[in-house]
Formats: structure tokens, C-alpha cells, sequence
């Protein structure tokens, strides 16, 4: 594998523990004087819409890794980062840690309503609280496991897939090869909604609906499954081509309100995403994305931006409207992207790898009239030139000063 691009650029920084787990933390949990940061401008930068005005304070991210069981020497650990949209830049270092002791937290969800975090342990499942730190230095934000015990996900074994829904009112969550079963619970009371053994051989992936009504698995062989949360029972099964191999799922909307859901897939020939019809549960068409195989995904809050990392260390960022690639940023992590999020306002995509390397891609406002600036220039210099010839009273048919057609000079 090849050197990351622009290394040094303050959006990429390396944290010295693989990372397969990132998030952004919930703006309510965010201090109103946090610690200040030494940083430079710069970084990626990729055209769309819905940017916002940058917030007076740094945000907040989460990252789960570490080196796992075994004498490595790497530490098992929760991370707190800090991004700065005014300089586009992450901390040097991060400004918290929480050490797990032997156990690696592999994979993560936050609380949308800034309760906290739960994350996936070897043997079990734990649930962290914020914690702000203050001192006559420092004010910031912190992590602390909580005394809350997850009675239902004690020795449950590894769960490879956690995710709440939109407004956190559930949790699910899908176990790997000896367990495979598929749990959905109400939140914060864990009372049972749906259990499924051997919903999957392994459980690979888990998403909600935007209404909660449905929660799309996917597991490592078979269909992938349409839950209807109403009645806990099976609405749909997504089938496979031949050469399919599914991997991720997103529930998102269209422009006009309307749910659909994006599922990755790998193929003889590349990576494609596919888009389902969610009233139909049928296909509505495949697009070949990249081709390497797909080892992150990922769709904005907003619906207008699709997100693939790949095993090569490549982000490529998708419009959903024309499912066209936008940008890309080649060998962005020396290593495979184990995790990518975009922010809850869709104005930048976190990413991490194995390779300890996070970065931060910003999503650029994009101009809305349809003309360049070198067009708009180029008419106001016209227009300025004619209203001049005709205050100075010159005939255009007898002028000596050349006037030039599209397509000369």
C-alpha cells in the first residue's frame, strides 16, 4: 500500500492505536468553553451544499481501538479528539483517554441525545457516560464507564454491529459466528422488542429506518432481512445476485421525503452500491462505485452524500441524486478505512483506519447559481466596457476598438 496523500495536513493526524470504531459526539454534550488548541489551516475539502456557518467552539469525536488480547504493547482504549471547522484541523493529540484494559473496544454507537455510548467489548457490551472534566487549565469533555449494567448483553460474546435509532429510543444490535442472533431493544429500559437466533450466520451490519418502522440486517451469507419493528417479524427478504456479496447497509431520503435504502455490494467486476424501493423492497438499480472491495460506507444526515472507504486506504464520496462520484481522495489512510461518519449536520465525513490515522474530509458549500466566477467576471468586465463606449459616445459600427466573437482569441 502506498503513503497516505498530504500526510502532514492538519485534517490527518495519527492517534498510535489501530481504530476500527469513530463518531462524532452529539453537539448537547459539546462545553461552552473548551479547551483551546494549537493548530494550522487546511484540509480536505470536497464541493456540495447544506454547509452551515462554522461553530465558535471545536467538535468533539469518538474512536474505539487498540491492539486487542496479548502482550502487543498497544492499548486497548476510548479516544476523545477535538475538529475545528474554523481552522480545519484536528488536535495534534487526544485531548481524552479511556483505557479498557485487555479488552479492545471494537465496535461503537452514540446516544443521538448525548446519554452516551455503547461499545462492543470481546465478551460483552458496556455502556460509557460523558464526563466533563474541569480544572483550573482545562474544560473539557471526558469518558466513564458506567454503574448502568446491560444485564440482556452480558456474555453475549463480540457484536459486530450496534446502531440506535434516529431519536434513541432503540437499540440494536447482531453478534458474530457463535452467536448470530439479532436483538433489538427499547431504550433506556432494554425491555425486548425483537430476538432472533441465527438471524445470520454472523450478524454483519444493522441500520433503522428514518420512522424506526423497519431495521434492515445483513448478514456474512443468505438474503439480507427487512425487520417490520411493529409486529417483530420478517417484511422483506433482499436477495442477491449470483456474484453478490453483500456488506453494508443505510436507510436514507430522497429529495422529495421519500425513504430508500443503499446496500454495498461486492460483484465479479468491482464495488457497487444497490438502492432499494422501501415500499416495494425491490431493486432500482446498481452502480459500480469502485473497484476494490468496500471496507466503510456511510450516508449523510441529509441524504445528498454516499460514502465508501475501501480496503486500499481510498475515500470516494458519491452525489445520491446522480450517483455519480463528487470526489475522491486517494490513499487517504495507509491502511483499510475501518470506519467512516459523517456529521449529524452533513458538513464533514470522519474517517479511521487500522493504520492509527484519522482524518476529517469537509464538505465545501457549493455555488447555487450555476455560473462560474470566471463567467461572472468575465460579463461584469463587458458590461463595464460597453457602459463606458456609450457614455463616451462611440460608434460601434466606426469604433477602432476591436470587438471580439466566442470561439476567437
Amino acid at each position: 500500500m502506498g503513503k497516505a496523500k498530504n500526510p502532514d495536513t492538519p485534517n490527518y493526524k495519527k492517534y498510535g492505536v489501530p481504530l476500527y470504531g469513530s463518531a462524532w459526539a452529539p453537539s448537547v454534550i459539546i462545553n461552552d468553553s473548551p479547551q483551546q488548541l494549537d493548530r494550522k489551516t487546511g484540509a480536505d475539502e470536497v464541493s456540495g451544499e447544506g454547509s452551515t456557518q462554522s461553530p465558535t467552539s471545536p467538535t468533539y469525536l469518538v474512536f474505539s481501538g487498540g491492539g486487542g488480547e496479548g502482550r502487543s504493547g498497544i492499548p486497548n482504549s476510548l479516544l476523545l479528539a477535538e475538529f475545528d471547522f474554523a481552522s480545519n484541523s484536528l488536535s495534534d493529540m487526544p485531548v481524552f483517554k479511556l483505557g479498557t484494559g485487555a479488552d479492545l473496544p471494537y465496535r461503537m454507537a452514540v446516544h443521538p441525545g448525548g446519554e452516551g455510548l455503547i461499545c462492543s467489548l470481546p465478551k460483552s457490551c458496556k455502556w460509557f457516560q460523558w464526563d466533563e472534566i474541569k480544572t483550573e487549565e482545562v474544560h473539557k469533555q471526558g469518558l466513564k464507564l458506567s454503574e448502568k449494567v446491560l444485564t440482556h448483553l452480558e456474555d453475549a460474546g463480540q457484536q459486530l454491529a450496534l446502531t440506535f435509532n434516529n431519536d434513541g429510543s432503540m437499540l440494536a444490535v447482531g453478534g458474530e459466528v457463535q452467536d448470530g442472533n439479532l436483538r433489538v431493544f427499547k431504550w433506556p429500559s432494554m425491555e425486548n422488542v425483537l430476538s432472533e437466533a441465527q438471524a445470520h450466520s454472523t450478524v454483519k451490519d444493522l441500520d433503522f429506518s428514518p420512522d424506526g418502522k423497519f431495521l434492515v440486517s445483513l448478514g456474512s451469507g443468505g438474503p439480507g432481512r427487512v425487520w417490520d419493528l411493529t409486529s417483530s417479524t420478517v417484511a422483506a427478504s433482499l436477495l442477491k445476485e449470483n456474484d453478490e456479496a453483500f456488506g453494508f447497509c443505510r436507510f436514507s431520503q430522497t429529495n422529495d421525503k421519500n425513504q430508500v435504502l443503499y446496500i454495498t455490494a461486492a460483484q465479479d467486476r468491482g464495488a457497487c452500491i444497490v438502492t432499494w424501493n422501501t415500499t416495494t423492497w425491490k431493486k432500482l438499480g446498481s452502480k459500480k462505485i469502485v473497484r476494490d472491495s468496500i471496507s466503510a460506507f456511510s450516508v449523510s444526515a441529509d441524504g445528498k452524500f454516499l460514502a465508501v472507504g475501501t480496503i486500499q486506504g481510498d475515500i470516494v464520496i458519491v452525489n445520491s441524486a446522480s450517483m455519480q462520484v463528487q470526489a475522491v481522495v486517494r490513499q487517504a489512510h495507509l491502511g483499510i478505512v475501518t470506519t467512516m461518519r459523517f456529521s449529524q449536520d452533513s458538513r464533514a465525513l470522519v474517517s479511521a483506519s487500522m493504520d492509527s490515522s484519522a482524518r476529517v474530509t469537509v464538505i465545501k458549500e457549493k455555488k447555487k447559481n450555476g455560473f462560474s466566477l470566471r463567467i461572472i467576471i468575465f460579463m461584469v468586465i463587458v458590461g463595464i466596457a460597453v457602459y463606458l463606449m456609450v457614455a463616451m459616445g462611440v460608434d460601434h459600427s466606426s469604433s477602432t476598438v476591436p470587438f471580439f466573437t466566442y470561439g476567437k482569441n
